[in-house]
């Protein structure tokens, strides 16, 4: 039986651990780090294909639509048979937790891991950034409001008609009833803003465009995702997870990809090769995402006209595939299409001649 310790105790660690039965020959340890913050809750968004069947189980709404909207443009694109849905963090924690106790894995501290010699080790604790990395950042509040203007049915994924002089800045919506949603200040940028930015620019957002003003705040939640090629935690100790490179480098979308990487190690055991996690993100698409994040650094203005471009290209189901890393040579080439070309030529420059940059420890 291989000693096999996971270092970290988030979502990854505990998707793999809730799957431990299939790894047959593999005695499964989750290692808590003794100074790792608590756990906060938040909503996590994914859409519901097949391989995600697991995770709708925990989604606290499904909507079958979804909105990409900018000053000049709005796209509605929609997939009833694969609806975008969205669940709290924590609960599904608790969950796959359950699970894992379930199966046999233990739960121990860092004392214990050091004090022991495990077969193999994986890190999921976070990835070091660059100095200077891009960083999705955002601040959201679940607020009731004094009249019913949202759409249970439509998620809002981006609505640019905000502030866009910090960065690329959208609001994004998620509409449990006609008066209650979760909203989200995001920003794409090098720097996070102070607490109170994020909150006026939703009030502000409610105002303006719907004509609504908030009368309960039900939670709050935040967080800075980095954006772009990332270092290991620990050079020393294979990745998984966000560690493992499952951020999509220029949306942050990292759920569905630590599944794929759980799935392609679960089936490479089944096979009976060693564990072992890759990044679960083909070179071309990290590339398309490195030219895309240098436009965003440099030229901010042009993201609200290429993401609204993207979705007034693209179906329903094509978004998705697209978003998954499901995309074939054809979908590439159409989404690059409907692009302006001049902010990527000048992006791909821009990723050609910058020096690297020192990751930060």
């Amino acid at each position: 039986m291989t000693s096999t310790h996971v270092l970290g105790d988030g979502c990854a660690s505990l998707m793999l651990a809730s799957r431990a039965n299939e790894l047959p020959g593999h005695d499964v340890t989750v290692v808590q780090p003794a100074a790792a913050p608590e756990a906060k809750d938040h909503m996590l968004g994914f859409w519901g294909t097949p391989d995600l069947a697991f995770a709708t189980r925990h989604a606290r709404h499904a909507w079958p639509n979804w909105s990409i909207i900018t000053a000049s443009s709005h796209a509605t694109l929609t997939s009833t048979a694969h609806p975008y849905h969205a669940m709290h963090k924590l609960e599904y924690l608790k969950g796959a937790k359950k699970a894992a106790i379930e199966h046999g894995v233990s739960f121990i501290d860092e004392s214990e891991h050091h004090a022991s010699s495990p077969s193999m080790v994986f890190d999921t604790r976070p990835p070091r950034a660059p100095t200077g990395a891009m960083l999705q950042h955002f601040a959201g509040m679940e607020v009731e409001v004094d009249r019913p203007v949202f759409d249970p049915q439509t998620a809002i994924l981006m609505d640019f008609r905000v502030d866009q002089s910090h960065g690329m800045h959208f609001m994004y919506v998620l509409p449990f009833s006609p008066t209650r949603a979760l909203l989200e200040s995001t920003m794409f940028s090098t720097t996070v803003m102070p607490s109170e930015y994020y909150r006026e620019a939703i009030e502000a957002y409610l105002f303006r465009h719907h004509n609504a003003n908030i009368q309960q705040v039900i939670s709050k939640e935040q967080g800075v995702i980095p954006m772009g090629s990332l270092g290991l935690h620990d050079p020393a100790i294979p990745g998984l997870g966000a560690n493992g490179g499952a951020i999509r480098p220029a949306s942050g979308y990292t759920f569905a990809f630590i599944h794929q990487q759980i799935e392609e190690a679960v089936e490479r055991v089944k096979n009976g090769k060693p564990l072992k996690f890759t990044r679960p993100h083909k070179r071309v698409d990290v590339w398309m995402d490195s030219v895309l994040l240098a436009v965003l650094r440099h030229w901010p203005q042009q993201g609200p006209i290429l993401f609204g471009r993207m979705a007034q290209s693209l179906s329903g189901e094509e978004f998705i595939r697209f978003m998954s890393g499901k995309a074939g040579w054809r979908l590439r080439f159409k989404v690059m299409m409907a692009m302006p070309k001049l902010p990527f030529i000048r992006g791909v420059s821009k990723m050609m001649f910058s020096r690297p940059r020192k990751v930060v420890s």
